[in-house]
């Protein structure tokens, strides 16, 4: 399965970093903007988090709330949230169900090795829960993605 634009998305999400349900009506009014990244404390995704996290305000402002999802355990999260400091969750998704509902979780290729990983994309869901917007993995600019969600 593969979420597209007019999709309606469940409202349970998944399951932080502290082991809370994440779910679409715990943030009434707001656009949810769900970014999936391959792993914490790589560089790209590092940059990605550190970018979302340094115009938190202004997408908060914007009247988005940011959540991010990887197949990274809790306690990986918990660390990369506490090195650098960002104020918004974490999904946890180590047996992909969110990474494949999503259409994310893909076979890659480095250096002619062919492995499975989370294709780096982001979806913005409206308040009624629908896919008005993807940033699919060739259009992210992992170091001005906040600029991205708000353009």
């Amino acid at each position: 399965m593969s979420y597209k634009i007019g999709d309606i998305v469940p409202d349970l999400l998944g399951t932080d970093q502290n082991g809370n349900e994440v779910k679409r009506s715990d943030y009434p009014g707001k656009t949810i903007a769900l970014y999936f990244y391959p792993k914490d404390n790589t560089s790209g995704c590092t940059a990605q988090a550190c970018n979302l996290r340094d115009n938190y305000h202004e997408l908060l402002d914007a009247g988005y709330q940011v959540i991010g999802v990887s197949a990274d355990s809790a306690a990986s999260h918990t660390k990369f949230i506490d090195k650098y400091s960002l104020p918004f969750p974490l999904i946890s998704d180590p047996e992909h169900h969110l990474l494949e509902a999503f259409g994310v979780w893909a076979e890659k290729s480095m250096y002619g090795r062919k492995y499975m990983g989370t294709n780096r994309t982001t979806f913005i869901i409206d308040p009624d829960g629908k896919i008005v917007r993807i940033i699919t993995p060739k259009e992210i600019k992992t170091s001005n993605h906040a600029a991205q969600i708000l353009s």
